[in-house]
Formats: C-alpha cells, structure tokens, sequence
C-alpha cells in the first residue's frame, strides 16, 4: 500500500478523463498536476494516457512505462493500482480516432478532514455532483448583469 494511504484516514477519491482531438496532449497538466500534490491538495494515485489513432488502433500508456516514466513520476510519489485494464478499455471505446486522453485517480487530500468526520458522524455522502462549467459561468454572467 502507498505510504500515508490508510482506509480510515483515506479522503474521497475521483478519477478524471481529459480528451484532447487529435492526440494535442502537450504535455502543460503535468506541472499543474504536480502543483496539486505539492500543495497537498491532491494525491496523484494513478495516471494513464489512452490514444486512438485513426485506425482505431489504442495505445494505453501507463506510469510503468519506460517512455513516460520519467516524466510522469515527477507528478506521482508512487503508483498505486486503481485503473483497470477494464477501466482503461471502456476510456479507449469512448474516444473517436485521431483523440486521446489523460486518466487520472487522485485521492482529494484537502477533504480528508471532513471525510472523516462524516465517517465517524456515521454519516454517509449520498450525493455528489460537479457543476459543469459551462453553467457557472452562465450564473455568472447574469450575476454582473445585476
């Protein structure tokens, strides 16, 4: 198991995809990235990068990787298996071809705090969702419209 990483003390856990068209992955998230985990807002605990050719041929490159070790483990202290090659499959059939895209699982350390104090409160999350952006920043918009 990771080093720090303790079920009763774990925060939530997310994972994210990012698509990029026509395989534009620049590289620019893996210091934003390593900024989040530097600042303890989040624990990177397992990345990978899914791309699509036009064929329709997948590539799935993962921290293990020689290729993109190096680079990637700047962003992670240690990997800790959460993807599946079944996670990773079902990314792959979602992405058209000439697409990729970056799949991260970060726990969010910035809630652990009151992760726990739900848990101990025996209370339970019983519904989370995120906001997309599109509509905050439509309530913005009306807001400076006031």
């Amino acid at each position: 198991m990771p080093s720090g990483l303790n079920a009763d003390t774990v925060g939530p856990v997310d994972v994210s995809v990012v698509a990029f068209d026509g395989n534009h992955f620049n590289g620019d998230i893996v210091p934003a990235l390593r900024e989040l985990q530097q600042n303890d807002t989040v624990r990177i605990l397992d990345l990978a990068f899914v791309s699509k050719a036009e064929d329709g041929g997948v590539t799935v490159v993962e921290l293990t990787d020689p290729a993109v070790a190096e680079s990637l483990e700047q962003v992670t202290e240690e990997q800790f298996d959460l993807l599946s090659d079944n996670d990773l499959r079902t990314v792959s059939e979602s992405l058209t071809p000439r697409s990729s895209a970056l799949v991260v699982a970060w726990e969010n350390t910035w809630a652990r705090r009151l992760a726990a104090a739900v848990r101990d409160s025996e209370g339970e999350v019983v519904m989370l969702e995120r906001i997309p952006r599109d509509t905050v920043i439509e309530a913005v918009t009306a807001l400076d419209g006031n």
